[in-house]
């Protein structure tokens, strides 16, 4: 691969007061936003058992991350103009001093707001959002997945280029998560027309073989501290629900230079294909943690505490982590119940102690 252009890393940290002590005088909280997906509720998840404070953020009153959490807020979306204004009040009230975003799209509210947080206490570890825009325009990422020699799907943003992308194609929208709007097509005529359609849209030649995600997290140097693949045995709406991890020399190469193509630290999660002949390419990046978290963490790669470190600990040295090969996970429902005045109700399928 050739060396990809120099990108910006995070947004720099800015020096913090004396962080938020709760009313009660415990120890600082931790907020974590988009505690209503599948990210938000493993991060929460993962902080509660290790015995952190956690506020759980989401714009759904019902948001299932907030019954896990110590506490559940409500929050406007991360799009509205006074979403930092929220959670600098929330932080207030619950004595956070440290923020995790699980929300790609809230990301440049965020890092618009970075002086704010870092002014009330509250430390923040944001991607650059060149870095951030990249991922999130996968017309814009492809362009920057060929100029790094990174293999990726040969790609087209209209159809004047069609002709240069061989089929079968999937259509899908330049922005977008999960499988929505996805479109498996087999004739030239119906992509043409797609694109012409849906300036929104993309076309890429559709990848053959073994799916993959690759959980990452980059410290803010860019220097690389773990990939995690792990293959996507099933999914359903996007979102893995049987997976395994494994380990290989050539996927982590290509998921090391795609993540520095784009210049991306913190956590992301790298999707992409291993071919029958061995070959990788990516498909996208997300700049977040993924859905499918929980694997990486019982596979022993605690993400999320090497993650909460660098964000208290700007400045500190993240450590390299490992991870167990040959772990599998199947996932299921589970349920949260709540009053109407939003008090807990105990789970019936809680198992009871059997007293003599």
């Amino acid at each position: 691969m050739t060396p990809a252009p120099p990108q910006p890393r995070s947004v720099p940290a800015a020096p913090a007061p004396v962080p938020p002590v709760h009313p009660d005088g415990g120890a600082p909280a931790v907020l974590v936003t988009g505690a209503g997906g599948p990210a938000g509720v493993a991060v929460v998840r993962r902080l509660v058992a290790l015995g952190h404070r956690v506020v759980a953020a989401d714009a759904d009153p019902a948001a299932a991350g907030g019954a896990l959490a110590t506490v559940g807020v409500t929050v406007p979306r991360g799009d509205h103009p006074r979403f930092v204004d929220a959670l600098l009040g929330v932080a207030a009230a619950h004595g956070a001093d440290a923020l995790v975003s699980t929300v790609a799209e809230e990301l440049p509210q965020l890092t618009a707001g970075a002086n704010r947080l870092a002014a009330a206490g509250i430390a923040s570890w944001l991607p650059a959002l060149a870095a951030v825009d990249l991922c999130c325009d996968k017309g814009a990422f492809a362009e920057r997945m060929a100029a790094a020699g990174v293999p990726h799907p040969v790609t087209a943003t209209t159809a004047d280029v069609l002709a240069g992308v061989p089929g079968p194609w999937v259509v899908k929208p330049r922005a977008g998560r999960g499988s929505r709007g996805v479109r498996l097509l087999d004739d030239r005529a119906e992509v043409a027309a797609a694109l012409r359609e849906g300036a929104d849209l993309i076309a890429q030649t559709r990848l053959v073989g073994r799916e993959f995600t690759a959980d990452a997290l980059v410290d803010r140097d860019g220097g690389l501290r773990v990939v995690v693949p792990r293959w996507r045995e099933e999914t359903k709406a996007g979102i893995s629900v049987k997976g395994r991890t494994f380990t290989s020399a050539a996927v982590t190469t290509v998921v090391a230079g795609a993540l520095s193509g784009v210049g991306l630290t913190g956590p992301a999660n790298v999707q992409g294909f291993v071919a029958d002949d061995g070959a990788v390419s990516v498909v996208e990046i997300n700049p977040r943690f993924s859905g499918g978290l929980p694997l990486t963490l019982a596979a022993g790669a605690d993400v999320v505490t090497a993650y909460l470190t660098g964000v208290r600990e700007p400045h500190g040295l993240l450590p390299d982590l490992s991870f167990r090969p040959g772990v599998s996970m199947s996932r299921y429902f589970a349920e949260t119940y709540t009053t109407e005045d939003g008090s807990p109700v105990v789970d019936p399928c809680v198992p009871a102690a059997v007293r003599a």
